[in-house]
């Protein structure tokens, strides 16, 4: 379990536009790195449009933010494209960042057991150490929870 002064692990994943990103690139910048369910879903949608309306203000503390979701590329583009996002969004196709993460967990759905991921968010410091987790977090005001942390 990731606790806060971790180093980050790292992710190497494609982009929604299918390039390779990898988190040490943004080494020297403070960087919000949100995991969510999938792409153009209701929760996922409320929440990715809430850090849409916020990224002036997460840029002018110096944050870049980052969404990850176990969608293909091609989804997360189609997300990214209908709802304006202007950041990147990473395929977690295989669940490794996720997995290493700690937020690919077994959850209740409809009264099924089904694996997923649980709506989580890292701050993580120029340093690539993990200054804030939020977990289990609900998608509705969870932007503004998390700049009024920065």
């Amino acid at each position: 379990m990731l606790q806060v002064g971790d180093k980050a692990p790292e992710i190497a994943l494609r982009t929604d536009s299918g390039a390779e990103f990898k988190l040490s690139a943004l080494k020297g910048k403070r960087v919000v790195l949100y995991f969510y369910p999938r792409a153009d879903t209701p929760g996922c949608t409320i929440e990715a449009c809430e850090f849409r309306d916020g990224i002036g203000k997460f840029a002018k503390k110096g944050a870049a933010v980052v969404g990850v979701s176990p969608d293909k590329p091609a989804a997360q583009a189609k997300f990214k494209d209908k709802f304006d996002l202007p950041f990147t969004l990473l395929a977690d196709e295989e669940k490794a960042a996720a997995q290493a993460y700690g937020v690919w967990k077994e959850k209740n759905m409809y009264g099924k057991k089904v694996m997923g991921i649980v709506r989580s968010t890292f701050v993580i410091g120029p340093d690539g150490k993990i200054e804030k987790i939020y977990a289990k977090v609900k998608a509705k005001g969870h932007a503004a929870e998390v700049l009024a942390g920065l």
